[in-house]
């Protein structure tokens, strides 16, 4: 069977080597690679339905976990699996609350991710074998808003959060300032909001605090 997968990660050569890792698991697939939630968007336009997604969250145009919403949103029948630094297990419990079919610490030997990229592929989740997830979880009010915007209101919302005026953004997406600012209005009407201010720290709430080294270094220790 030819796959087709996504490999969304803004760090070049990490790319590379998890495009090694998924050419050694799979016979000759098609893969796919972008460097941020636009270019990822990009792809998906073309082919709305891979097999596989393996997602970065901290990319371009996502704040935490922004980006995972927005795919299960839009995309739920497209399987994505978390590929992390971090193997935090309050971020991973995060992320199966919110759909993904799986997390890889970018630690994860090669064989194992091959497992895991198999597993996924064949219908199954696979988690790490230190996690024992907890079921009940309760979506919250901004997380099921941000999950009914559209590709185009999502590249415009991350725009917005990084701060760009409504000019700035029609010219990046070579679109007139009236169609930026009819965006800017459902995003506001779907989100809850009255203002750009407001809609920036909504998202925010998304974000995913990163345990310190320190703190790391702690519970290994203890």
């Amino acid at each position: 069977m030819d796959y087709t997968i996504i490999i969304a990660d803004d760090h070049p050569l990490f790319r590379t080597a998890l495009k090694s890792s998924v050419g050694h698991a799979l016979q000759e697939p098609l893969i796919c690679e972008a460097g941020s939630i636009t270019e990822l968007q990009a792809l998906l336009e073309k082919n709305s339905s891979p097999d596989l997604i393996l997602l970065d969250l901290h990319m371009p145009g996502a704040h935490g976990l922004s980006g995972l919403i927005f795919l299960r949103g839009q995309y739920p029948d497209v399987p994505v699996v978390v590929v992390s630094a971090s193997d935090d297990l309050q971020i991973i419990q995060k992320i199966k609350n919110h759909g993904a079919n799986g997390f890889i610490p970018k630690s994860t030997p090669l064989e194992d991710l091959k497992t895991a990229i198999l597993n996924v592929l064949d219908g199954e989740n696979f988690w790490p074998d230190n996690f024992q997830p907890a079921e009940s979880y309760e979506t919250s009010d901004i997380e099921a808003r941000l999950a009914t915007l559209t590709p185009q209101q999502f590249r415009v919302l991350g725009m917005i959060s990084e701060g760009l005026l409504n000019k700035q953004i029609a010219y990046d997406l070579d679109v007139s300032e009236a169609t930026i600012k009819a965006h800017v209005t459902a995003i506001f009407k779907k989100l809850g909001v009255r203002s750009r201010t407001q809609a920036v720290i909504a998202v925010k709430e998304l974000e995913i605090e990163m345990p310190s080294q320190d703190s790391q270094n702690q519970e290994n220790q203890s």
